[in-house]
């Protein structure tokens, strides 16, 4: 008979993921079972400590939002054993480099489609878009949603980090488990990161997002990452 086990469901992160969560072992000389205070009474001075509680101040005194995470491997926080969260202004750095990154290309890629004339002639909108052959302000706005979701879905089903969050040392994890994204999750938090930005609300969505992380405790999420039940945190040096 063979050892070997089975590969992994489809669409799920491998079991070597160095970044997946593993369970936490007791210290040696911890509490015995049953959180049971230590034989010889409470120590003087005040009651027994209480075990298995954050210490206070804990940033994440607050329960978790979902009711579906708390399970992981016995805590009541699915950030146990995880990397800090990421700073919120590296993660605006390393949004902008990302958009720089498929932004550069997708210029030049423009000009055959006369994206510019607004800004050169000084025609109306209505009138340069009317003067575009063959609907290429359409086909240049489809290739920029491609180019704009796909990098972002595929370098983070990757390792969970596009370039601008692998140079200000982020990554994205799952909530549940800290293991990388995988592509569908990827995928659709991808979407909602990009897509009412590229369609409607330029300035709007990103704005919004931004707040969301600001505010949003415990995680730090915005949108894309509640969609997808993921956070974005530091990784070890």
């Amino acid at each position: 008979m063979s050892n070997d086990q089975p590969p992994p469901p489809p669409g799920q992160p491998p079991e070597d993921d160095p970044f997946r969560k593993r369970p936490q072992e007791p210290p040696p000389g911890g509490p015995p079972p049953g959180g049971a205070p230590p034989p010889g009474g409470p120590p003087p001075g005040g009651p027994p400590p209480s075990y298995g509680q954050p210490p206070p101040g804990s940033p994440y005194d607050n329960p978790p939002p979902y009711g579906g995470y708390g399970g992981g491997y016995g805590g009541a926080d699915p950030l146990a054993g995880m990397p800090p969260l990421a700073d919120s202004g590296k993660r605006i750095v390393a949004r902008i480099i990302d958009w720089l990154i498929v932004a550069v290309p997708l210029a030049i890629i423009g000009i055959p489609f006369k994206v510019y004339d607004r800004a050169t002639n000084g025609n109306d909108w209505d009138d340069t878009v009317n003067s575009l052959n063959g609907g290429s302000q359409l086909v240049f706005q489809l290739i920029t949603i491609v180019a704009y979701v796909a990098y972002d879905t595929v370098m983070t089903a990757n390792k969970g980090q596009t370039l601008g969050k692998r140079w200000m040392k982020l990554r994205v994890a799952m909530l549940n488990d800290g293991s990388t994204p995988p592509m569908s999750t990827s995928l659709v938090r991808a979407i909602v990161l990009w897509l009412p930005a590229l369609i409607c609300c330029a300035c709007l969505w990103p704005l919004l997002l931004l707040i969301l992380i600001l505010v949003d405790k415990p995680y730090k999420q915005g949108l894309h990452d509640k969609a997808a039940k993921t956070v974005v945190v530091s990784v070890p040096s």
